[in-house]
C-alpha cells in the first residue's frame, strides 16, 4: 500500500502498537518486541504485546481482549504475524479464526520460517492484508533481532564516558566515577535490553566490575561475556559471582583454569586466534548463533577501540561529563594513526540530549 493510502486512523493504531510492543523492551529477548490492536469503527476493542519469549504472542492476546468484537475488525501488529509453530501456534491461525476482515502489519518479518509466508497465508484466508506501515519504527525496535536475522550478527553497541577532554580515566587508571549517577542509571537501561554484556580481561582484572543489570524496570539478567585470551578471569570476580549466565571466549585452553571457572557455572568456549587475538567478529557470530539480538560493549580503550578499527559497532552510546581531566589521561578509544583525514572513522549523530549533569550522544556509523 503506497503512503498515500494509509489513514489518521490507520497511523494512530499503529503508532499505538508500537507503544504497546515497547512495554517489552526489557522482557522479550531472543524474541522480537510486538504490539498489536485490533479495532473497528475507529476504536480499540483489545490490544496486547508480546511479554517475555514462551508466553502468548501480542495477537491472540489482544483477540482474546476482543473476544467478539474482533469478527470483521482490522487487527494493526507491528511486525508481520508469524505462520509457524514455535513455543506458541502460529498467530496466523488465531487471526483466521477470530474472523478478522483486515491485518495491517508494520514490518517484514525477517525471519526465514515467516517472511512473506504470514501474509501470503491471511491472504489465502480472504484477509485482506497490507504491511509497511510505520515499518521503519518497527525495525528500529527490533534492531537486533533485525540485524541477526538478516547478517547473523546482533546489534552492537559500544558504551564510552568521557570528560569534556575525551578522556576516561586517569592515567593510573582510576576512572569511578566521570560521570554522574543519572547518566549510570540511564546506561543500567541499555544493559537490561541487551542480550549480552561484553567486556574484556583488561576491564575484570582492573576493575571487578559485576556488569549486571540494577534497576526495578528488568528481572532479567543478561549474559557477560567475557573476552579473555588466555583464561585469566579471577573465579571470584564479581562478574561470575552474579546471577545470570557468563561466558568467557579465550584462545589458549589451560584445563586447570578453565575448569576452576566451570565450576563456578561459567561457560568457556575457546576460539582460533586470529593475529594472536580473539577474533571479534566470531564471537559477535557465535552469539547471534546463540540467538542474542543486541549486544552492550562496555570495556576498555583497547578493546572499545578494536570493535570500532575493525567496524563491528552499530552504535556508539558515549556519556560526556562537563569536567576537564587533562592531556596525561586515558584516551576514550585506541586507534591507529591516520595519515589522511579522509581516512577517519566517519560517523553521524542520531540522538543528542541531556541526562542529569552529563550529556549523551548517540552515534552510528556513515
Amino acid at each position: 500500500m503506497s503512503l498515500d493510502s494509509w489513514t489518521d486512523s490507520d497511523r494512530s493504531m499503529m503508532a499505538r502498537a508500537l507503544a504497546l510492543a515497547e512495554s517489552g523492551l526489557y522482557t522479550t529477548d531472543p524474541n522480537p518486541r510486538v504490539g498489536c490492536v485490533i479495532a473497528r469503527d475507529g476504536a480499540i476493542v483489545g490490544e496486547s504485546f508480546h511479554a517475555r519469549a514462551g508466553q502468548l504472542h501480542a495477537e491472540p492476546g489482544a483477540l482474546a481482549a476482543a473476544g467478539e468484537k474482533a469478527r470483521g475488525a482490522t487487527a494493526y501488529v507491528t511486525l508481520e504475524p508469524c505462520n509457524h509453530h514455535g513455543r506458541t501456534p502460529p498467530c496466523t491461525e488465531a487471526l483466521i479464526a477470530a474472523g478478522v476482515a483486515r491485518v495491517v502489519y508494520g514490518a517484514r518479518d525477517p525471519n526465514p520460517r515467516v517472511s512473506g509466508a504470514g501474509e501470503e497465508r491471511l491472504r489465502r484466508a480472504g484477509i485482506d492484508v497490507s504491511g509497511g506501515l510505520l515499518a521503519g519504527a518497527s525495525r528500529e525496535l527490533n534492531c537486533g533481532f533485525m540485524k541477526r536475522m538478516e547478517q547473523g550478527l546482533p546489534w552492537v553497541r559500544v558504551k564510552l564516558a568521557m570528560s569534556l577532554d575525551g578522556r576516561t580515566a586517569l592515567a593510573n587508571g582510576e576512572s569511578r566515577w566521570i560521570t554522574a549517577d543519572t547518566a549510570r542509571k540511564d546506561a543500567q537501561r541499555y544493559r537490561a535490553r541487551s542480550s549480552a554484556i561484553v567486556t574484556g580481561i583488561g576491564t575484570v582484572l582492573g576493575d571487578d566490575p559485576a556488569m549486571n543489570v540494577r534497576i526495578p524496570e528488568s528481572d532479567r539478567q543478561p549474559w557477560r561475556i567475557v573476552l579473555d585470551s588466555q583464561l585469566r578471569t579471577p573465579p571470584s570476580s564479581r562478574i561470575i559471582e552474579r546471577e545470570g549466565q557468563v561466558l568467557v571466549f579465550g584462545t589458549q585452553d589451560d584445563p586447570a583454569r578453565r575448569a576452576a571457572l566451570e565450576a563456578r557455572s561459567a561457560l568457556v568456549e575457546i576460539l582460533p586466534p586470529v593475529d594472536g587475538r580473539i577474533a571479534l567478529k566470531d564471537v559477535l557470530a557465535r552469539l547471534a548463533r546463540l540467538e542474542m539480538n543486541e549486544v552492550w560493549v562496555e570495556a576498555g580503550p583497547k578493546l572499545a577501540g578494536a570493535f570500532v578499527r575493525e567496524g563491528l559497532f552499530d552504535e556508539l552510546v558515549v556519556y560526556v561529563a562537563p569536567s576537564l581531566i587533562g592531556g596525561d589521561a586515558m584516551p576514550l578509544v585506541q586507534l591507529p594513526g591516520i595519515e589522511k583525514l579522509d581516512d577517519r572513522t566517519r560517523l553521524r549523530f542520531t540522538d543528542i540530549r541531556q541526562v542529569g549533569d552529563d550529556l549523551r550522544l548517540t552515534l552510528r556509523p556513515v
